[in-house]
C-alpha cells in the first residue's frame, strides 16, 4: 500500500481559498505516495483523528511564521501572516509529534518547526543579518543560486554527500536553533539549511525547495524519496 500524506495547504486570502504549488503534490506522488492537502480550521480532536490517519505530514512554504510565536513583536519588514494555518499547524504537529509520524518541512516548514521546538527566527534577513547570499531567487525557482555545506555524519550527508547547490526563496530563517533539532547543512553565510530530529522516526526540514527541483536535481528527489520511504514504514506498522 502507498502511504498516505498530508500537506498543508497555501493561503490566498484575497480569493478566499485554499491553493497547491503541483511540485508538492507530484513530487510525493513520483516518489511512490499519495498527497492529500487537509483543511485549516479543524479543532484539535479532528486534527488528532486526522493525524492518525496520515502515514506523514509534509509542511509547506507560504506566510511568514507570526513573530508572536516566538515572543517577538512584528518588525516592518515581516511579511504577512496566517494566524488560522499558525494555530492548525501547531496542533497538528504537536499530535504528529506525540504520535512519531514522519514529518518532512519545506521554507515555513523548516522555520514552523524549529519556532514549535522551541527557537526563534530572523524575521527579515535583509535587515538583520544581511550576506551576499543570495536567498531570495528569481524563476525560474528551480535553479540553484547558492551552495549548502552539508555537515558529515547527519543523514543527509549520507544521501547528498558533503556539498551542494540549492534553489532558495524565502527572508525568513532559523536564528536560535531549537535544542532538539541538529543542523545538517549550512548556507555559506551561516544561515541553517537543514535539520533534523534525532529523537524522531523521521522529522527533516529544508530551507530550500525540492518541490520546485525534483524533476531536475537528484538530491531533491532523494528527499521526497526518502521522506515517502519512511512514511511507508508508518503504513506497513499500521497496516494500513
Amino acid at each position: 500500500m502507498k502511504p498516505v500524506i498530508g500537506l498543508i495547504p497555501l493561503v490566498d486570502e484575497n480569493r478566499e481559498s485554499y491553493w497547491m504549488l503541483p511540485g508538492y503534490m507530484t513530487g510525493i506522488q513520483m516518489a511512490g505516495g499519495i498527497p492529500v492537502m487537509l483543511p485549516l480550521e479543524m479543532n484539535r480532536m479532528d486534527i488528532r483523528q486526522a493525524a492518525n490517519a496520515l502515514d506523514g505530514v509534509l509542511f509547506t512554504g507560504g506566510h511568514d511564521v507570526s513573530p508572536q510565536m516566538y515572543g517577538e513583536a512584528p518588525l516592518p519588514e515581516c511579511g504577512a501572516v496566517c494566524p488560522a494555518r499558525d494555530r492548525m499547524e501547531q496542533m497538528l504537529f504537536e499530535e504528529c509529534l506525540e504520535m512519531d509520524k514522519p514529518m518532512l518541512g519545506i521554507c515555513r516548514g523548516i522555520q514552523l518547526i524549529n519556532v514549535l521546538l522551541g527557537g526563534t527566527l530572523y524575521q527579515d534577513l535583509p535587515t538583520q543579518n544581511p550576506s551576499d547570499v543570495n536567498h531570495h531567487g528569481a524563476p525560474p525557482y528551480d535553479r540553484p543560486v547558492h551552495s549548502i555545506s552539508i555537515v558529515q555524519g547527519t543523514p543527509l550527508h549520507a544521501l547528498c554527500g558533503p556539498a551542494a547547490s540549492v534553489n532558495s526563496y524565502h527572508h525568513q530563517a532559523i536564528r536560535d536553533l531549537a535544542a532538539s533539532l541538529t543542523p545538517m547543512a549550512y548556507a555559506e553565510d551561516g544561515i541553517i539549511e537543514a535539520v533534523y530530529r534525532k529523537a524522531s522516526r523521521f522529522l527533516w526540514a529544508v530551507q530550500f525547495h525540492p518541490e520546485f527541483a525534483w524533476h531536475s536535481d537528484r538530491n531533491c528527489y532523494a528527499i521526497f524519496e526518502t521522506f515517502v520511504a519512511a512514511c511507508r514504514s508508518d503504513a506497513d506498522e499500521s497496516g494500513r
